[in-house]
C-alpha cells in the first residue's frame, strides 16, 4: 500500500508539472541568473506553488530549494523539504524533454520520501526509505551490471580515457540521469564536482531504493540538509561495478578538489 504522505506529495508535484507545462506551451521569460546558467518565470512559479503546498502539507519540515534564499533555521529540523523546481532548464527553456522536478523529504539529514517527475516524458519515480522505488507505479530494479567496460553511461560523448564505455542519450537533468541507473537505462552515472543537495536528494533515494549504490564522488556516503547544502560529485552505479568506477575516477576527483 502506498505511503499516503508520498501519494499526496505526489499530487502536488504532478499539478506543478502540469504548471509548468502549460507556461511552456503558452510562451515564458527566461534569462541567466549567471552566465550558462538559465533561469525562467516557470522556475520561480513552480518554486512558489511546491513551497506553499508542501508546507502546508508539513508544516515542521525546513526548507532547502534551489529558487528559495536560504533559510539556515532548516539546519534544527529533522525534516527538510529539499527542492529543485525545474532541474533541467536548460532543456526546459530550449523545448527540450529532458527537465524534471524533484521533491526529497529528507529526515536526520537522510532521503525519507522522493518524488521525480518529468512531465513531458510521462515519467513519474515515486521513492520511500526502505521500502523501494516505483516508475509509474510499477516496482523498478536498478542496473546488475557487473563487467565495467562496456558499462552504459548517459553523456553527449565521453573522453578517450573512457572509451570502453558507451554513451547513451543524457537528459540535462542530472536527476533523470541518476534515475536511468534505478531503472536498468544507464548503468553509471558520475559527475566529479562541487554540486547542489537539491540535485541529489530525491534521485538518491530512487536510485538506492532500486538496489543502485549511490556515494559522492570520493565514495563516501551523501548526507544532506548541511549549512552550504553542497556535495563533492556523485557516483550512482550498478553495486557491481561501483568499485571499479571509483577506481577510473579518484585521482580525477582529488584534482579536481585541489582546483
Amino acid at each position: 500500500m502506498p505511503d499516503p504522505l508520498l501519494t499526496a506529495i505526489a499530487d502536488i508535484v504532478a499539478e506543478a508539472g502540469r504548471l509548468a507545462v502549460r507556461a511552456s506551451e503558452r510562451g515564458f521569460k527566461h534569462w541567466e541568473k549567471e552566465p550558462g546558467q538559465p533561469l525562467s518565470d516557470v522556475d520561480l512559479a513552480v518554486n512558489d506553488m511546491l513551497r506553499h503546498r508542501l508546507t502546508a502539507l508539513v508544516p515542521e519540515a525546513g526548507w532547502l530549494s534551489e529558487e528559495s534564499v536560504d533559510d539556515v533555521d532548516r539546519l534544527d529540523r529533522d525534516l527538510v523539504w529539499i527542492i529543485d523546481p525545474i532541474d533541467g532548464t536548460r532543456d526546459f527553456v530550449r523545448g527540450r524533454r529532458g527537465w524534471s522536478i524533484s521533491v526529497g523529504l529528507v529526515r536526520q539529514r537522510r532521503p525519507w520520501l522522493a518524488v521525480l517527475d518529468a512531465p513531458a516524458l510521462g515519467l513519474v519515480y515515486r521513492a520511500e526509505a526502505g521500502k523501494g522505488t516505483q516508475l509509474n507505479g510499477v516496482p523498478t530494479q536498478a542496473s546488475q551490471r557487473t563487467e565495467f567496460p562496456g558499462s552504459r553511461v548517459p553523456a553527449d560523448d565521453l573522453p578517450h580515457i573512457d572509451d570502453d564505455l558507451v554513451a547513451v542519450t543524457k537528459p540535462n537533468s542530472i536527476a533523470l540521469r541518476i534515475a536511468m541507473v534505478a531503472t536498468n537505462h544507464a548503468d553509471l552515472v558520475a559527475s566529479i564536482r562541487w554540486g547542489h543537495e537539491w540535485d541529489l536528494a530525491a534521485a538518491a533515494l530512487i536510485a538506492s531504493e532500486a538496489g543502485a549504490t549511490v556515494t559522492d564522488a570520493l565514495g563516501e556516503p551523501l548526507r544532506f540538509n548541511s549549512p552550504d547544502a553542497a556535495a563533492f560529485g556523485v557516483l550512482a552505479s550498478a553495486p557491481g561495478i561501483h568499485q571499479a568506477a571509483l577506481e577510473r575516477l579518484t585521482e580525477r576527483a582529488k584534482s579536481a578538489l585541489i582546483v
